[in-house]
């Protein structure tokens, strides 16, 4: 049975030596761009390749993009059959920042139509503290996967179609930045502060339990029933600074049973890139 939302690190665990699982490390930080190798190069779990958010899963940035592009699928499908990634695989992702950045993954290769992709909950962290397996070696491929890339476009929303949904108000706009930034109090990543106009703040913490993992199912759909306010998930467009962690509360609506919100990949990094784009700072 395929699992498209969480895997637990017992389940995992469990898998290490299946040869239809495969795990993709994807620790990165921003403020350091080669934490996630070196991390990666200091210890991973058994079996895990490593992809890079800069490298591997965006494409070159330009006047015109975010900081974090969507990759050409072709050449994001041919980085993920040269790891061995088929249909016939179950994809494991994980970082160790709750998923913030793993997400990302998860989101394109259901984009790229992976019928089976799951993020570990706890990440890194959750298997560290329960003393689980870690490992330095580099997993060697000898096949080539058969990954799909029958990308489905009405997953994500341009800057065009933005600004037309802002324009005419027809969608809700939920923020996973943090709360200074949203209100445009302070932004040390991007050089313009505040939020699309009409957004409103829901942090990607907000989606976990104290230990690091998601909030079960019922909890996260009274939270998210709450800030749709009767609309319905297809009316929903999730943002944030560079179309990452906005994909954490893409996963949350999916595990809480309301499918069919969609991403704006370029998100803040890229509204902000045209001036004649509308800002908004405060609250809403």
């Amino acid at each position: 049975m395929h699992s498209t939302t969480l895997v637990s690190t017992t389940e995992l665990a469990a898998h290490l030596n299946d040869p239809h699982w495969i795990v993709v490390d994807c620790r990165f930080s921003l403020a350091d761009t080669e934490y996630g190798r070196r991390a990666y190069a200091e210890g991973h779990i058994p079996g895990a390749h490593y992809l890079h958010l800069d490298e591997d899963l965006s494409s070159p940035i330009t006047p015109q993009t975010g900081r974090h592009p969507l990759p050409d699928p072709q050449v994001l499908s041919a980085k993920l059959q040269a790891l061995d990634i088929g249909i016939n695989r179950q994809v494991v992702v994980y970082d160790d920042s709750y998923g913030s950045m793993a997400v990302r993954l998860w989101w394109m290769l259901r984009w790229l139509g992976h019928p089976a992709v799951a993020l570990l909950d706890g990440n890194f962290q959750t298997w560290s503290r329960e003393k689980r397996p870690l490992n330095k070696d580099i997993p060697v491929v000898s096949h080539k996967g058969t990954c799909p890339c029958l990308t489905e476009r009405s997953a994500w929303v341009s800057a065009s179609e933005m600004e037309k949904i802002v324009a005419e108000k027809s969608h809700l706009l939920i923020d996973a930045r943090n709360e200074m930034r949203f209100t445009g109090e302070i932004d040390p990543i991007d050089p313009v502060a505040g939020h699309i106009p009409g957004a409103i703040n829901w942090v990607f913490e907000e989606n976990l339990d104290i230990d690091g993992t998601y909030l079960p199912p019922e909890a996260l759909r009274e939270n998210y029933q709450a800030l749709l306010k009767g609309r319905s998930p297809h009316e929903v467009i999730h943002v944030c600074g560079s179309g990452v962690t906005a994909c954490h509360n893409l996963l949350a609506m999916e595990i809480a049973g309301l499918s069919g919100s969609r991403l704006y990949p370029g998100s803040w990094s890229e509204w902000i890139r045209d001036p004649k784009h509308p800002i908004a700072t405060g609250d809403a």
